[in-house]
Protein backbone atom coordinates (compact mmCIF):
# COMPACT_ATOMS: atom_id res chain seq x y z
CA UNK A 1 0.00 0.00 0.00
CA UNK A 2 1.38 3.61 -0.56
CA UNK A 3 3.11 5.48 1.80
CA UNK A 4 1.24 7.08 4.85
CA UNK A 5 1.93 10.48 6.74
CA UNK A 6 -0.23 11.90 9.41
CA UNK A 7 -2.51 15.02 8.39
CA UNK A 8 -3.11 16.57 11.95
CA UNK A 9 -3.33 20.14 11.74
CA UNK A 10 -1.51 22.21 14.78
CA UNK A 11 -3.21 23.80 17.08
CA UNK A 12 -5.05 26.79 16.50
CA UNK A 13 -4.76 25.83 12.58
CA UNK A 14 -7.23 25.78 9.99
CA UNK A 15 -8.15 22.50 8.63
CA UNK A 16 -6.75 21.13 5.76
CA UNK A 17 -10.13 19.95 5.12
CA UNK A 18 -11.70 23.27 4.64
CA UNK A 19 -10.61 23.24 1.16
CA UNK A 20 -9.42 19.44 0.63
CA UNK A 21 -9.62 18.41 -3.01
CA UNK A 22 -12.35 15.85 -1.91
CA UNK A 23 -15.08 16.67 -2.42
CA UNK A 24 -16.76 14.88 0.01
CA UNK A 25 -14.50 15.91 2.81
CA UNK A 26 -15.19 19.36 1.88
CA UNK A 27 -18.85 19.28 2.06
CA UNK A 28 -18.96 17.87 6.28
CA UNK A 29 -19.92 20.20 8.52
CA UNK A 30 -16.89 22.16 10.71
CA UNK A 31 -17.75 20.30 13.50
CA UNK A 32 -17.38 16.85 12.07
CA UNK A 33 -14.27 18.17 9.85
CA UNK A 34 -12.53 19.00 13.64
CA UNK A 35 -13.87 15.54 14.48
CA UNK A 36 -12.62 13.71 11.80
CA UNK A 37 -8.77 15.96 10.98
CA UNK A 38 -6.74 14.54 13.79
CA UNK A 39 -6.74 10.62 12.43
CA UNK A 40 -6.33 11.54 8.61
CA UNK A 41 -3.33 9.98 7.18
CA UNK A 42 -1.70 11.65 3.88
CA UNK A 43 -1.17 8.43 1.50
CA UNK A 44 -0.48 8.41 -1.98
CA UNK A 45 -1.10 4.76 -4.41
CA UNK A 46 0.65 4.16 -7.55
CA UNK A 47 -1.11 2.53 -10.73
CA UNK A 48 -2.33 -1.05 -9.91
CA UNK A 49 -2.60 -0.37 -6.26
CA UNK A 50 -5.57 -2.57 -4.87
CA UNK A 51 -7.46 -0.82 -2.15
CA UNK A 52 -10.22 -3.73 -1.84
CA UNK A 53 -10.95 -6.86 -3.09
CA UNK A 54 -14.51 -8.15 -3.42
CA UNK A 55 -15.69 -10.42 0.10
CA UNK A 56 -12.85 -8.23 1.82
CA UNK A 57 -13.66 -6.84 5.54
CA UNK A 58 -13.50 -3.25 5.36
CA UNK A 59 -10.54 -1.96 7.37
CA UNK A 60 -10.03 1.60 6.23
CA UNK A 61 -11.99 4.33 4.62
CA UNK A 62 -10.25 6.24 1.65
CA UNK A 63 -10.53 9.78 0.93
CA UNK A 64 -8.98 10.34 -2.50
CA UNK A 65 -7.58 13.83 -3.27
CA UNK A 66 -6.68 13.28 -7.12
CA UNK A 67 -5.98 10.08 -9.36
CA UNK A 68 -8.63 7.27 -10.15
CA UNK A 69 -9.92 4.49 -8.69
CA UNK A 70 -12.50 2.06 -10.54
CA UNK A 71 -14.68 -0.60 -8.84
CA UNK A 72 -14.71 -3.79 -10.98
CA UNK A 73 -16.24 -6.71 -11.07
CA UNK A 74 -14.68 -9.88 -12.14
CA UNK A 75 -15.96 -12.97 -13.75
CA UNK A 76 -14.57 -16.69 -13.55
CA UNK A 77 -13.36 -16.07 -17.53
CA UNK A 78 -11.05 -13.39 -16.55
CA UNK A 79 -12.70 -10.50 -17.54
CA UNK A 80 -13.19 -7.00 -15.50
CA UNK A 81 -15.79 -4.85 -16.09
CA UNK A 82 -16.10 -1.51 -14.67
CA UNK A 83 -19.25 -0.77 -12.25
CA UNK A 84 -18.29 2.53 -11.38
CA UNK A 85 -15.02 4.91 -11.30
CA UNK A 86 -14.27 7.64 -8.54
CA UNK A 87 -12.01 10.15 -7.32
CA UNK A 88 -12.02 13.33 -5.74
CA UNK A 89 -15.54 13.13 -6.01
CA UNK A 90 -15.97 10.30 -3.47
CA UNK A 91 -14.97 8.25 -1.13
CA UNK A 92 -13.58 4.18 -0.87
CA UNK A 93 -14.73 2.10 2.08
CA UNK A 94 -18.03 4.70 2.81
CA UNK A 95 -20.21 1.59 4.19
CA UNK A 96 -17.37 0.67 6.90
CA UNK A 97 -19.82 1.52 9.23
CA UNK A 98 -22.17 -1.14 9.02
CA UNK A 99 -21.54 -3.83 11.31
CA UNK A 100 -19.08 -6.97 9.33
CA UNK A 101 -19.12 -5.12 6.22
CA UNK A 102 -17.61 -6.65 3.48
CA UNK A 103 -16.25 -5.12 -0.21
CA UNK A 104 -18.89 -6.02 -2.98
CA UNK A 105 -16.60 -5.04 -5.23
CA UNK A 106 -12.67 -4.64 -6.02
CA UNK A 107 -11.16 -0.98 -5.86
CA UNK A 108 -8.34 -0.67 -7.77
CA UNK A 109 -6.17 2.44 -8.80
CA UNK A 110 -6.02 2.79 -12.29
CA UNK A 111 -4.28 6.39 -12.27
CA UNK A 112 -1.62 7.50 -10.08
CA UNK A 113 -3.91 8.62 -6.34
CA UNK A 114 -3.15 11.10 -3.17
CA UNK A 115 -5.83 11.32 -0.32
CA UNK A 116 -6.09 10.73 3.29
CA UNK A 117 -7.30 7.29 5.24
CA UNK A 118 -8.32 6.70 8.63
CA UNK A 119 -9.18 3.24 10.28
CA UNK A 120 -12.49 2.00 9.73
CA UNK A 121 -12.72 1.53 13.60
CA UNK A 122 -12.09 5.61 14.43
CA UNK A 123 -14.34 6.10 11.43
CA UNK A 124 -17.31 4.36 13.05
CA UNK A 125 -16.74 5.80 16.30
CA UNK A 126 -16.77 9.44 14.67
CA UNK A 127 -20.09 8.48 13.34
CA UNK A 128 -21.62 7.18 16.01
CA UNK A 129 -21.14 10.94 17.60
CA UNK A 130 -22.14 12.80 14.49
CA UNK A 131 -26.49 12.63 13.49
CA UNK A 132 -25.16 14.75 10.55
CA UNK A 133 -21.94 12.78 9.22
CA UNK A 134 -24.15 9.38 9.44
CA UNK A 135 -27.00 10.94 7.30
CA UNK A 136 -24.38 12.61 4.85
CA UNK A 137 -22.89 9.50 4.69
CA UNK A 138 -25.64 7.51 4.06
CA UNK A 139 -26.89 9.72 1.22
CA UNK A 140 -23.51 9.27 -0.43
CA UNK A 141 -24.53 5.53 -0.34
CA UNK A 142 -27.60 6.04 -2.29
CA UNK A 143 -25.49 8.32 -4.69
CA UNK A 144 -22.88 5.01 -4.96
CA UNK A 145 -25.86 2.94 -5.69
CA UNK A 146 -27.16 5.38 -8.06
CA UNK A 147 -23.87 5.36 -10.04
CA UNK A 148 -23.41 1.55 -10.46
CA UNK A 149 -27.35 1.22 -11.54
CA UNK A 150 -26.63 3.94 -14.34
CA UNK A 151 -23.70 2.59 -15.73
CA UNK A 152 -25.19 -1.14 -15.63
CA UNK A 153 -27.81 0.95 -17.72
CA UNK A 154 -25.56 2.83 -20.06
CA UNK A 155 -23.77 -0.46 -20.61
CA UNK A 156 -26.78 -2.22 -21.79
CA UNK A 157 -27.94 0.44 -24.10
CA UNK A 158 -25.86 2.78 -25.14
CA UNK A 159 -23.01 2.90 -27.86
CA UNK A 160 -19.46 2.02 -27.68
CA UNK A 161 -18.57 5.64 -28.96
CA UNK A 162 -21.02 7.01 -26.50
CA UNK A 163 -19.66 5.15 -23.48
CA UNK A 164 -16.04 5.69 -24.22
CA UNK A 165 -16.93 9.83 -24.54
CA UNK A 166 -18.54 9.41 -20.95
CA UNK A 167 -15.60 7.66 -20.07
CA UNK A 168 -13.19 10.04 -21.09
CA UNK A 169 -15.61 13.14 -19.37
CA UNK A 170 -15.59 11.52 -16.30
CA UNK A 171 -11.76 10.80 -16.17
CA UNK A 172 -11.24 14.46 -17.38
CA UNK A 173 -13.67 15.74 -14.86
CA UNK A 174 -11.43 13.48 -12.01
CA UNK A 175 -8.38 14.24 -13.00
CA UNK A 176 -8.93 18.48 -14.10
CA UNK A 177 -6.79 17.84 -16.49
CA UNK A 178 -7.33 17.60 -20.45
CA UNK A 179 -4.11 15.15 -20.28
CA UNK A 180 -5.18 11.21 -19.71
CA UNK A 181 -2.87 8.80 -18.89
CA UNK A 182 -4.74 6.10 -20.41
CA UNK A 183 -4.04 3.14 -22.44
CA UNK A 184 -6.43 1.30 -24.87
CA UNK A 185 -6.07 -1.37 -23.01
CA UNK A 186 -7.10 0.14 -19.55
CA UNK A 187 -10.37 1.73 -21.84
CA UNK A 188 -11.40 -1.53 -23.24
CA UNK A 189 -11.10 -3.44 -19.96
CA UNK A 190 -12.89 -0.89 -18.38
CA UNK A 191 -15.66 -0.97 -20.72
CA UNK A 192 -15.85 -4.68 -21.39
CA UNK A 193 -14.71 -4.99 -24.73
CA UNK A 194 -12.22 -5.92 -26.97
CA UNK A 195 -9.15 -3.26 -27.55
CA UNK A 196 -9.59 -3.59 -31.36
CA UNK A 197 -13.50 -1.88 -30.79
CA UNK A 198 -12.03 1.06 -28.58
CA UNK A 199 -8.94 1.56 -31.18
CA UNK A 200 -11.36 1.92 -34.13
CA UNK A 201 -13.45 4.19 -32.08
CA UNK A 202 -10.49 6.86 -30.67
CA UNK A 203 -9.49 6.54 -34.26
CA UNK A 204 -12.93 8.43 -34.94
CA UNK A 205 -12.47 10.54 -32.06
CA UNK A 206 -9.37 11.54 -33.39
CA UNK A 207 -10.41 12.16 -37.14
CA UNK A 208 -13.61 14.35 -35.62
CA UNK A 209 -11.10 16.39 -33.81
CA UNK A 210 -12.04 15.79 -30.25
CA UNK A 211 -9.04 14.09 -28.84
CA UNK A 212 -5.37 13.09 -29.67
CA UNK A 213 -3.95 10.26 -28.96
CA UNK A 214 -0.05 9.28 -28.43
CA UNK A 215 2.42 7.04 -26.59
CA UNK A 216 -0.25 5.57 -24.00
CA UNK A 217 -1.90 9.09 -23.41
CA UNK A 218 -5.01 10.71 -24.76
CA UNK A 219 -5.50 14.42 -24.73
CA UNK A 220 -9.14 16.00 -24.84
CA UNK A 221 -9.07 18.83 -27.70
CA UNK A 222 -12.43 19.47 -28.06
CA UNK A 223 -14.78 18.83 -24.98
CA UNK A 224 -18.24 20.32 -25.89
CA UNK A 225 -17.56 18.00 -29.12
CA UNK A 226 -17.01 14.92 -27.43
CA UNK A 227 -20.07 15.92 -24.83
CA UNK A 228 -22.28 15.76 -27.93
CA UNK A 229 -21.01 12.69 -28.83
CA UNK A 230 -21.47 10.89 -24.86
CA UNK A 231 -24.81 10.21 -23.82
CA UNK A 232 -27.02 11.72 -21.21
CA UNK A 233 -25.14 9.48 -18.63
CA UNK A 234 -22.36 11.82 -18.25
CA UNK A 235 -24.64 14.54 -17.31
CA UNK A 236 -26.38 12.17 -15.38
CA UNK A 237 -23.74 10.80 -13.36
CA UNK A 238 -22.57 14.34 -12.40
CA UNK A 239 -25.88 15.45 -10.98
CA UNK A 240 -25.77 12.25 -8.97
CA UNK A 241 -22.69 13.84 -7.00
CA UNK A 242 -23.83 16.95 -7.09
CA UNK A 243 -27.00 16.82 -5.60
CA UNK A 244 -25.17 15.35 -2.38
CA UNK A 245 -22.21 16.86 -2.24
CA UNK A 246 -22.70 19.93 -4.21
CA UNK A 247 -19.90 18.51 -7.02
CA UNK A 248 -18.79 20.66 -9.42
CA UNK A 249 -16.38 19.18 -11.84
CA UNK A 250 -13.98 22.52 -12.43
CA UNK A 251 -14.05 23.47 -8.92
CA UNK A 252 -10.13 22.31 -8.05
Amino acid sequence: MGAETNSKAPDGAVSILANAPNHFLRSLPPANTRMLQPFLKLVNHPNGTSLSKTGQAIERVYFPYSGIVSYTVGFSSGEVVEAGMIGRNSVVGASAPLDDCLFTNDATVQVNTTGTTVGVDKFKQLLAESVAFRHLLARHEEMALAQAQQIAACNAVHDLDQRLSRWLLQARDLLNNDLLPLTQELLAQMLGVHRSSVTLIARRLQQAGLVDYHHGKIRILDVDGLKEVSCECYEALNAHFRRIIGWDPNHH
